[in-house]
């Protein structure tokens, strides 16, 4: 599709006053202090003078989870107290109320608290929503908390509903919210043969875009249903750049519960398409490492059933492995995708060929990595093997980005 046809039809936006703030470093400073007001930032759920207005006299959908808040009250009950006409809700894998294990079938039901209907995406693996859902409301307000991989699913969700809206005439609002790992691109952009529910656009693993820029890049690219385009609105975020360190204020699902898993999530997902536990069903999802069958390492963990975990890998199994939870956040950054941690693994279990299952491909992308590992290829010489993608990328999504370097 035609780039300039695309941000035609995309509603860029600005002005706001401060509501979240980013990261600082201010001994005593309250949010009274010159220099941290310049760093608050805007998420775009916060903008209601610029998106309400679009929403007066339409049936609206709202398709969220609890991560959509302003200052603790959620974007559903903002639209309500100002008249908006909201039919139904969509919630994404996890539930609306964010605590359904990975990949745990979600039933619809109705919010407590609103009464308004609430339908599943993640109910049964539908590929989107039915047309009897899609008949209900003239627009879609999309605000989800991303975190920037391609194996999160949050952006599959949203170009399933842009699939959705395309298919049945609807148009679509997104409520941008900062990207926590929006600061650097890496990994190999995906192999569309292995296209999946983990990886579902021809980007890298870790993209670098909000998930309004995504949108736009995936209207403007193409990748939407037979290439074709919708009425697509994204309500940016105010005072932020692809340097700005936002820490999320709500854990955007039950495994990733602070800023140090959100910052291992690229190198330590991989171990979901192994045999090994990565935490789950322990105090340090996504920041831990083992196996039984690991070798020479000291420190151990047994994975326990527990909510947003109830049936984790190794579950009961006394597994010996490396523990990261107290690496320094910095240095979590600043490694980017570090296959140093699935390397030491598979040598060290002993496992062989039986280290690596068929969803290892899926999260990788490509199909050739784990034969690189198993032909004794360092994380270095694995992650040069992808870093024309990453340049590549990097011209691609130029016209589609919205935040300053």
């Amino acid at each position: 599709m035609n780039i300039l046809k695309s941000l035609a039809l995309t509603l860029i936006v600005a002005l706001a006053t401060p509501v979240i703030s980013a990261q600082h470093n201010h001994n005593g400073c309250e949010g009274t202090c010159d220099h941290h007001k310049k760093e608050q930032v805007v998420v775009g759920a916060a903008r209601t003078e610029l998106y309400l207005p679009l929403l007066k006299g339409k049936r609206v959908a709202l398709l969220s989870n609890q991560t959509g808040t302003v200052d603790g009250k959620h974007v559903l009950d903002i639209m309500i107290e100002n008249g908006i006409n909201v039919v139904t809700i969509f919630s994404p894998e996890h539930g609306f109320r964010g605590t359904a294990d990975a990949g745990e079938h979600v039933s619809s039901s109705v919010d407590e608290k609103t009464g308004v209907p609430i339908k599943s995406l993640y109910d049964g693996g539908l590929p989107m929503p039915s047309k009897e859902s899609m008949s209900l409301f003239d627009v879609v307000v999309y605000d989800l908390q991303d975190v920037g991989l391609r194996y999160y699913t949050y952006y599959v969700t949203m170009c399933r509903m842009m699939d959705a809206c395309i298919i049945y005439n609807k148009e679509m609002i997104v409520l941008d919210r900062p990207n926590p790992n929006i600061m650097y691109v890496d990994g190999p952009i995906l192999d569309m043969s292995l296209k999946s529910g983990v990886g579902f656009l021809p980007i890298p693993t870790v993209y670098g875009m909000t998930l309004g820029e995504l949108a736009k890049m995936a209207m403007g690219e193409g990748w939407l249903k037979d290439g074709k385009t919708l009425p697509l609105t994204v309500v940016p975020c105010d005072n932020y750049t692809r340097h700005t360190r936002y820490r999320l204020p709500i854990a955007p699902s039950p495994n990733l519960p602070n800023m140090l898993s959100v910052y291992l999530y690229p190198s330590i997902c991989y171990f979901e398409g192994t045999p090994v536990s990565l935490g789950r069903g322990t105090d340090w999802p996504f920041q831990v490492y083992g196996h039984p069958a690991i070798k020479h390492h000291e420190f151990s963990f047994t994975p326990e059933s527990r909510p947003g975990a109830k049936t984790p890998p190794r579950l009961g199994e006394l597994c010996y492995g490396t523990d990261l939870h107290n690496m320094a956040e910095e240095d979590a950054i600043a490694g980017g995708i570090d296959l140093t941690y699935v390397i030491d693994a598979y040598h060290s279990s002993g496992l062989g060929e039986e280290f690596f299952t068929k969803f290892f491909d899926k999260l990788m992308g490509r199909s050739d990595i784990k034969q690189m590992i198993m032909d004794g290829k360092t994380a270095v010489q694995i992650k040069a093997s992808w870093a024309a993608d990453v340049e590549k990328f990097k011209k691609q999504r130029a016209p589609y980005l919205i935040y300053k370097d």
